[in-house]
């Protein structure tokens, strides 16, 4: 089935915004096995809309259109549709008694500019919108069904994977019992964990298992698509190819499906009954950030120390700033003291050294991190290169995984492929 996604606004066609909702929405279409053919991005234009409708209308099977469902006269999806499809704008009663009840529930009035998106081509079908006031809708235009989608991104991913999704599936008479099942990790490029995993999916010659991947620094998610007659089908397809790629990437398997780097921390430190002090330095307090926000959390972390400077760091804790560069074993004292003055049953210290100068790709820093029990103390060095915000980005995800490795009862050290120099 040949699909097209049209995004409309001037703020995605001048760059104003990025535009993620394309790239969600064609990241989900791949993950059940439908392919965008063309991307289209339109401004607020009437005559570049009514062309872009009817080009997508003669050339695909499926188009979704994004954004333009809004109150305000530079929203214009609703009255372009109509046009092309060659059908009146008409008053939809119930969305417009929905919305009313949407802004009542608030305790708000609602302007009567909103009145607008209760206009509705005669032949739309609804697509209901529970998060907000844009009616997502679907009607035919010359060969093509076409599904309009709000633009605010949380009411087009609830819209799209309960709606649209299932009625695209319908549509194509591909299978429906479709399956993802997702490997997150760190510390293995893209390229390498391809290599790694090579012909995993040949372990199904039926070619129903797909593997894919996905790329954001610093961590990688490795994904199976796997199709079959029924959800049986599909585990008896999967359990053989998820048993090699657990058996193949190993202890760089961080989480899977669902769950988070940070999730998996949580869950095994509350397993344990245990809590957690974070020493910081440079990455603004997001190691914290990313734990200390979960449900739960105030049961587990109880303090973090964050500065720019080495030498607070050393005074806050009560050790001797070293003279020379910064060691694992300055780390470990670090998180030593911390632990012993928070009480906590683990401490983790994240010390680093920043090259000087300009930011550039050879940019780099060392960082030194350690975790600390009441019994010992577990290390490591790393040297990153790759500008200042590639240095903080991999310093908290290597730190998170090498709690997540001690945790588990993993190697803290394994050499990973973002690092130029390593000492273990």
């Amino acid at each position: 089935m040949r699909v097209e996604v049209i995004c409309t606004g001037d703020e995605v066609l001048t760059g104003k915004i990025v535009n993620t909702n394309f790239a969600y929405i064609s990241q989900k279409l791949e993950d059940v096995g439908l392919s965008v053919a063309w991307e289209t991005t339109v401004g607020d234009d009437r005559e570049s809309l009514l062309q872009a409708f009817r080009l997508a209308g003669a050339r695909a099977d499926a188009v979704i259109v994004n954004g333009g469902l809004g109150p305000t006269v530079d929203d214009l999806s609703q009255e372009i549709a109509a046009q092309a499809a060659g059908v009146p704008l008409v008053l939809n009663e119930e969305w417009l008694t929905k919305m009313e009840d949407f802004f009542r529930r608030r305790s708000r009035v609602m302007p009567p500019n909103n009145r607008k998106q209760a206009m509705l081509p005669t032949t739309a079908e609804v697509i209901d919108n529970p998060i907000g006031t844009a009616c997502g809708f679907a009607l035919d235009i010359g060969q093509a069904r076409f599904y309009f989608t709000p633009g605010v991104p949380r009411e087009l991913k609830r819209m799209l994977e309960e709606q649209i999704i299932p009625r695209l599936l319908a549509k194509s008479g591909l299978q429906t019992t479709i399956h993802l099942k997702r490997f997150h990790s760190y510390g293995l490029g893209e390229s390498h964990v391809d290599a790694l995993l090579s012909g995993v999916d040949a372990l199904v010659p039926d070619g129903s298992v797909k593997l894919g991947f996905r790329a954001h620094y610093p961590q990688l998610e490795t994904k199976l698509t796997v199709r079959g007659r029924d959800i049986d089908d599909v585990r008896a397809k999967l359990a053989p190819v998820e048993a090699e790629v657990r058996k193949r990437l190993g202890n760089f398997i961080l989480a899977e499906d669902d769950q988070t780097l940070e999730g998996v921390v949580l869950a095994e430190l509350t397993r344990r009954g245990a809590t957690l002090t974070i020493v910081e330095t440079f990455t603004s307090g997001q190691i914290a950030a990313r734990l200390a926000h979960l449900p739960g959390a105030e049961n587990v972390f109880r303090r973090g120390l964050l500065s720019r400077d080495l030498a607070e760091i050393y005074a806050a804790v009560g050790v001797q700033a070293p003279s020379g560069e910064t060691t694992r074993e300055t780390a470990e004292a670090v998180a030593r003291a911390v632990r012993q003055q928070t009480g906590t049953t683990y401490a983790l210290a994240v010390l680093i050294d920043l090259d000087e100068g300009a930011d550039r790709i050879e940019f780099g820093g060392t960082i030194c991190l350690a975790i600390a029990t009441a019994d010992d103390a577990a290390s490591r060095r790393s040297r990153i290169v790759g500008g200042r915000e590639w240095v903080r980005l991999g310093a908290v995800e290597l730190a998170l995984d090498c709690l997540r490795r001690q945790l588990q009862g993993l190697p803290v050290y394994e050499r990973t492929d973002f690092e130029k120099v390593d000492k273990a």
